[in-house]
């Protein structure tokens, strides 16, 4: 599989929904495959909350693969060597492209809260920005799942000629009020952090020993992406064996994983990114702009298959099927499941074996 990193570079404006205005600005993208002559075999693929531009292959020297390496690759359910496949960093994020700790032209200084808020609409307009620069003006589809689940179908409301597949996993038409709460742990966890500074610390302060408030916050955000099931069966009532039962700070192993994964993450993903990409999960809303859902919905041209996992607690599989139930009384193109899962909403990165058959048969189509 051949792989490509680039770095975009933008002179032009970037209008915010906000009505703010993202001027210069940067999109690092990575690409897999070839484009064919006819530039029209590209899927796009858009990444989850704290995911990156890196979506398969292994980078030297790296022990991990990109986060869908399962799914994208040769002979696999994206198959690269029939598909060109671009993957994207949002803007916002911290793996590349322009987020609040980038310099604030013509400052050297980073934004820092200076930085405009970002919405989904915002995230895919930039990526048109991205293709029209390459000379990609259609897509054979466009995939993604939970945060990239929500890009999808923006795209499919806003830019309903782009692709003739959208493949939305484990997400939402709007984000709900259950979810905004476990955010805003995360929220105020790193907003109370006394090294947080106000968003004022220095850049790569948090490299070597983490913040906090972030790890605290991811766990809360962990528990959401797991389920009851999961953890009894990964972790059980199992205790760590060098930590005394009757110490008080003694632990199970579900809390030595939380610590152990939440530590690791505050080192590598900036606090004020973290902040940024929360908040434009939170304003999340396919009718925003329009008078309704329902008209939202009805400007979708392309064939949408919506993908839920039966034990998601994050977006729940309910919030996915009204949207099929909407498109199948206005009569457009769909087709929806949910799978049988225990996983919870973190499925769409650990069960492949569950739905990428599926993606396989529309990519065909």
């Amino acid at each position: 599989m051949k792989i490509e990193t680039n770095i975009a570079h933008f002179s032009s404006p970037l209008y915010l929904e906000s009505g703010r205005i993202l001027e210069p600005y940067e999109i690092a993208y990575e690409t897999y495959g070839e484009l064919n002559e006819e530039k029209s075999n590209v899927v796009l693929v858009c990444h989850a909350l704290s995911g990156s531009h890196h979506a398969a292959g292994t980078y030297e020297g790296d022990r991990k693969p990109g986060w869908w390496d399962g799914l994208i690759g040769d002979g696999k359910a994206i198959d690269t060597t029939k598909y060109f496949v671009i993957c994207t960093n949002v803007v916002g994020s911290c793996f590349g492209s322009t987020g609040p700790m980038s310099e604030n032209y013509p400052s050297e200084e980073p934004y820092r809260l200076r930085f405009p808020v970002v919405t989904i609409k915002d995230m895919i307009r930039a990526q048109m920005q991205l293709l029209s620069s390459l000379g990609i003006y259609h897509l054979k589809a466009i995939v993604g799942g939970s945060m990239g689940g929500m890009q999808a179908l923006q795209f499919a409301v806003d830019y309903p000629n782009l692709a003739d597949h959208i493949i939305s996993l484990a997400a939402t038409y709007a984000t709900r009020p259950w979810t905004i709460a476990f955010n805003k742990v995360a929220v105020e966890a790193i907003r109370r952090d006394p090294r947080f500074e106000h968003g004022n610390y220095a850049k790569g302060a948090f490299s070597e020993e983490g913040l906090d408030g972030l790890a605290i916050g991811r766990i809360a955000g962990h528990i959401s992406y797991l389920s009851p099931l999961s953890m009894d069966e990964k972790f059980g009532r199992n205790y760590v064996n060098n930590d005394g039962l009757f110490e008080l700070f003694g632990r199970y192993e579900v809390e030595r994983y939380m610590e152990y994964n939440t530590n690791n993450f505050s080192r590598i993903f900036d606090p004020l990114s973290y902040l940024y990409i929360v908040k434009a999960i939170n304003t999340f809303n396919l009718s925003r702009g329009y008078d309704s859902l329902h008209d939202a919905i009805m400007r979708i041209k392309a064939t949408v298959h919506l993908v839920s996992f039966s034990s998601d607690y994050l977006f729940f599989p309910s919030e996915m099927e009204h949207i099929a139930n909407m498109m199948q009384r206005n009569g457009q193109n769909y087709t929806y499941l949910e799978v049988e899962s225990e996983y919870g909403h973190d499925a769409f990165l650990v069960e492949l074996d569950k739905f990428e058959e599926n993606i396989r048969e529309v990519l065909k189509k």
